[in-house]
């Protein structure tokens, strides 16, 4: 009888993406069973590798567009996806503000700034789009959104009445907003944060003290961020009438969440959730006799929102056994096995430098399905 495999992988971070992920796993069962149906479901969680999954799941197009990188006055080449139905757009904001776009030493988050992020939703919304949804982690930014607010027409002045300049290191000198310009097409464009980060913006657990120094920030500079984003939710609370500062989210990549909310009027949802919803993962689950999941690392905190995680809840509904793939196991997984997870198999065949894992992981992962998938043969 034809066994059904439903693969629904993250990216392998640095190694292979969810589709290459997918393929691989493909390779490992066709390697024992070659008259399997094998329905590919790449997945993400509002991080790196979003826009792709949605693109491949959905038979969506790239689009790609010139825009600001982390510093504005440097531009990158980059792309979104616009699904199939021609009205929906996928940005990751990462690919236009993102920390890998910066050598370590260049990071500075007093300087870096969302504005190309902005520029990727303008484009989005000339093309007619009536809903966006964006994946905001791995930022290199710590602006609040202000950059991306600015690139859509708002106004952030000092007392002046000057326009302030690019990065997180200007809002202390932010006196008035003016939303007048601010793109009118925003209110009848649903927008959605694809993420599940649920920092506020400032405080203990903010996004400057919690993200900052991952971000080039050093105590002082940490210091300074939270100062500024406090001053900027103040603003905003003063001349907007929109309470920003706990709003849960809202610190996600260094307060773009915040920014999103009150000047797009954005709502916030659980990015591995809605990418399940997307890709119909459920429809493709309920007549599979066996799910294949993973990404680059699983622990105890890939109960928080991981990818693997989201796909195990989908099939403990329909008690499908999930086995799970990763390149590196960390500590207290079992508490996974409770959530639906069948077992988790690290794919390294031998002790070896990172690079040379992060080089063979196709073919790692290859080799650790098919034991797998022979072990379920065996009678």
């Amino acid at each position: 009888m034809k066994k059904t495999f439903v693969l629904a992988p993250d990216s392998f971070k640095e190694s292979m993406s969810a589709k290459k992920a997918c393929e691989a796993m493909e390779r490992g069962i066709r390697n024992v069973l070659p008259n399997a149906e094998v329905i590919h479901v790449p997945m993400a969680d509002g991080g790196e590798g979003t826009v792709d999954a949605l693109i491949d799941g959905n038979g969506g197009t790239k689009i790609e567009v010139a825009v600001s990188g982390p510093f504005p006055k440097e531009k990158v080449m980059t792309y979104y996806g616009l699904l199939a139905d021609k009205k929906t757009a996928v940005i990751e904001m990462a690919k236009a503000n993102g920390l890998e776009l910066l050598i370590e030493k260049k990071r500075n988050p007093l300087l870096t700034s969302t504005f190309g992020t902005g520029e990727m939703i303008k484009d989005a919304l000339d093309h007619g789009v009536e809903k966006i949804i964006i994946g905001i982690g791995g930022s290199a930014t710590n602006d609040g959104g202000a950059g991306m607010a600015q690139a859509l027409g708002v106004h952030l002045l000092d007392s002046h009445g000057n326009e302030l300049p690019a990065g997180g290191g200007a809002l202390s000198k932010l006196s008035k907003i003016d939303i007048t310009d601010l793109d009118p097409r925003l209110k009848k464009t649903e927008i959605i944060i694809a993420s599940d980060v649920t920092n506020l913006l400032t405080g203990p657990n903010g996004a400057s003290v919690v993200f900052g120094p991952q971000k080039g920030a050093t105590p002082e500079m940490v210091q300074q961020l939270e100062a500024n984003l406090t001053h900027y939710a103040k603003i905003i609370q003063k001349d907007l009438s929109i309470a920003i500062k706990d709003q849960i989210g809202g610190g996600a990549a260094g307060g773009l969440g915040a920014g999103l909310i009150a000047f797009a009027g954005a709502k916030m949802q659980s990015g591995v959730d809605l990418i399940i919803e997307l890709t119909h993962l459920a429809e493709k689950m309920a007549h599979a006799d066996y799910v294949f999941t993973g990404e680059g690392g699983m622990d105890f905190q890939t109960k928080f929102g991981k990818t693997p995680y989201g796909v195990a809840k989908v099939a403990k509904q329909y008690n499908k056994p999930v086995f799970a793939c990763a390149g590196h196991i960390g500590e207290q997984i079992e508490v996974l096995y409770k959530e639906g997870i069948t077992a988790i198999f690290g794919i390294l065949d031998k002790a070896g430098s990172l690079d040379n894992a992060l080089k063979l992981g196709e073919a790692n992962l290859e080799r650790t399905v098919e034991n797998i998938v022979r072990v379920l043969c065996v009678k």
